[in-house]
Order: C-alpha cells, then sequence, then structure tokens
C-alpha cells in the first residue's frame, strides 16, 4: 500500500464477509475497482461473520473466502480484520475512495468521516436485486 501511494495510485477499499460469493458480490468489487487503481478489500475474519451473521456462519472459512476473492483479476489484495467494524483497517489503509453496497446510505458508511476529512469520497454501488449470501443459504437451507 505504501508503494501504491508512493506512486500516487488511487486506492478503492470495500469490506464484508463475503461468505458465499456471488454475481452481486462480483458486481460490486468490479464496479469498486473501475473507480480507482487499486482495490483492497476487507474480510471478516470467521470469528466476526459468527458475531455479525449467526452461529452457524462462515459457511466458507477465512481461507477459502480469501482465496476467492484473491483469485478475482480486479482485487488486488485481502485483508482480514477480525473487529466487528473495519474502522481500525480503514484508519491503517487511508484509502482515496470507500465503496459499499447500495443497501448503504453514505452517512451509515463506517470510515466515511475519516476518509471524506482527508478528501477522499464515498461510493455506493447499486445492488443486483434479491442477491444476498443470507437469501441464498435460506433458499438452499444450508
Amino acid at each position: 500500500i505504501k508503494t501504491w501511494k508512493k506512486n500516487n495510485q488511487k486506492i478503492v477499499f470495500t469490506n464484508g464477509c463475503f461468505d458465499i460469493l456471488h454475481l452481486g458480490h462480483i458486481k460490486t468489487l468490479s464496479e469498486s475497482k473501475k473507480l480507482g487503481d487499486k482495490l483492497v478489500v476487507g474480510l471478516n475474519n470467521d470469528e466476526s461473520v459468527k458475531v455479525l451473521k449467526g452461529k452457524n456462519r462462515p459457511v466458507n472459512n477465512n481461507y477459502h473466502r480469501s482465496m476467492m476473492l484473491a483469485a478475482l483479476s480486479f482485487v488486488d489484495l485481502v485483508v482480514f480484520f477480525e473487529e466487528k467494524t473495519p474502522y481500525n483497517l480503514i484508519k491503517l489503509v487511508l484509502p482515496n475512495i470507500i465503496t459499499k453496497g447500495g443497501d448503504y446510505e453514505k452517512k451509515d458508511v463506517i470510515g466515511g468521516d475519516l476518509i471524506l476529512s482527508k478528501g477522499g469520497q464515498i461510493s455506493i454501488i447499486p445492488l443486483l436485486p434479491n442477491l444476498s449470501s443470507s437469501k441464498l443459504i435460506r433458499k438452499y437451507k444450508l
């Protein structure tokens, strides 16, 4: 990240559980990458997914989720965080842009206040309808 910044590359950050990778994730990640030069994905670790999603989650463990994300050509770096929110990771990365899916409003994006105060921006990526890991799990009773 230091090298990217030294080379004046625009860093985009997004985060999530990415438990069961689906087309909605792919769209959000690919659209996020289009906003900058490098895409950093903050990935909730297994314990923080359990806190957020319940005792039967994640379906895919840290290794599986991170390897699937890292295999995507538009993802440049995957970094785990263990807290409930990625605020400390955002503070460390200090990206130029934070993106989130359309189920968020700019004012509710964790770390948005910090990035805006540094001259960065927040971008909300429209969601594809009816796609979420939780909905897929309910549908297929995983």
